[in-house]
């Protein structure tokens, strides 16, 4: 770690956790998150204002606490990253707010970053610099695509994405329909371990000759999963939830290894990066390993805690923005709950490179008006 390295503070919010993270260069010197997952379990889902709300308080003294574990004081910073999208619009406003604020009373250079690539950078943290171009699978709660990024502070295509519901998001509800809570994921990875993944046929979507390659489609497995139990339970007899739990789970890391790996053959690319929350599955994993090692691919997985969404990854966008002297944000950026991952950052428009594309944005909304 070189003093000479960009330090830089990132700021997550683009869903429940508050994270902030600090990183020189490519080394990580704190990741502070606060978690309001607890509250959102009662409802079976993520509340968005429940979320903005808990960001607003949490956000300063998560700020304190990973300066404090870096040993570093505000004014040392080189610039302030922060998620500007996707995600959720009030969550995401609580974070650039945040940010804007800290950039302006520090006079410190801004950087909205992108959510998704931000989730791909992260892994420079832990096994270095990124190949370029990096192969790049995303799989979340809200997310599963599959990118070809060049370069990450600046050219991130997309392959392909899911067309309905996303890895993550089928995980929480086929856990709701076996009762065991939320999040779904972590605990049908662990019941999984214990069935049989082969036990029932669940159907693996998009994988016929003549659909998009790269795309991705959980919905129907999703439906076919609940309806084989509503029928064990019609008919009167116990559900098998552990066998249930590992062929579901087979059928969706099948289907995302298998595209990655073909991805990876098409496009010439020799190692394939995973990151989001359900890259900390272990069969996805596990499966991801084999199959790569099979094909001859390099398969980099970030340890679980840096594949949940955290501010070290956004912290790690943004110094390599400025390691490669990337045009910093102005204090109009907005939260975008829609930015394309095309646009892994938003320079600003004062550079002469305005942020226009055809979503909506969240513009200058007052506190009392969000939080009323």
């Amino acid at each position: 770690m070189a003093a000479d390295e960009p330090l830089v503070l990132g700021i997550e919010t683009s869903c429940d956790e508050t994270g902030v993270g600090i990183v020189r260069g490519t080394t990580l010197l704190a990741d502070a998150v606060a978690s309001s997952v607890d509250t959102h379990a009662r409802f079976g889902g993520v509340v968005p204002e429940i979320a903005s709300r808990a960001h607003l308080e949490a956000m300063v003294p998560t700020i304190e606490r990973a300066l404090k574990e870096a040993g570093v004081s505000a004014r040392d910073l080189d610039g302030i990253a922060v998620t500007s999208g996707p995600g959720l619009a009030g969550a995401l406003l609580v974070g650039v707010s945040a940010a804007k604020a800290y950039a302006y009373a520090l006079g410190k250079p801004l950087y909205g970053v992108n959510h998704l690539a931000s989730h791909i950078c992260v892994d420079q943290l832990e096994h270095g610099p990124l190949p370029e171009p990096t192969m790049a699978l995303l799989v979340s709660g809200g997310h599963s695509s599959l990118l070809l990024a060049p370069d990450i502070t600046s050219d991130v295509r997309p392959l392909g994405a899911t067309i309905d519901d996303a890895a993550g998001e089928a995980f929480d509800k086929i856990a709701r329909v076996l009762d065991l809570g939320f999040p779904g994921g972590p605990v049908i990875d662990r019941l999984a371990k214990e069935g049989d993944p082969a036990a029932i046929a669940f159907p693996r979507g998009l994988t016929g000759p003549r659909d998009a390659p790269y795309d991705f489609s959980f919905s129907g497995l999703k439906t076919s999963v609940a309806r084989w139990i509503e029928a064990k339970r019609a008919a009167g007899e116990e559900v098998p939830v552990r066998d249930v739990a590992a062929s579901f789970q087979e059928a969706v890391v099948d289907v995302l290894t298998r595209k990655a790996v073909r991805a990876c053959k098409d496009e010439g690319v020799d190692h394939l990066m995973i990151g989001g929350g359900v890259a900390a599955n272990s069969r996805l994993r596990a499966l991801a390993q084999e199959r790569c090692e099979r094909a001859g691919i390099r398969l980099r997985v970030p340890r679980p805690k840096l594949c949940t969404d955290n501010g070290a990854m956004v912290a790690a966008l943004g110094a390599e923005m400025v390691a490669r002297n990337r045009l910093p944000s102005d204090l109009e950026l907005s939260a975008d709950s829609s930015l394309p991952v095309t646009e892994p950052h938003v320079p600003g428009a004062a550079h002469g490179h305005a942020h226009t594309h055809d979503h909506d944005h969240v513009h200058e909304i007052s506190k009392d008006n969000l939080y009323s």
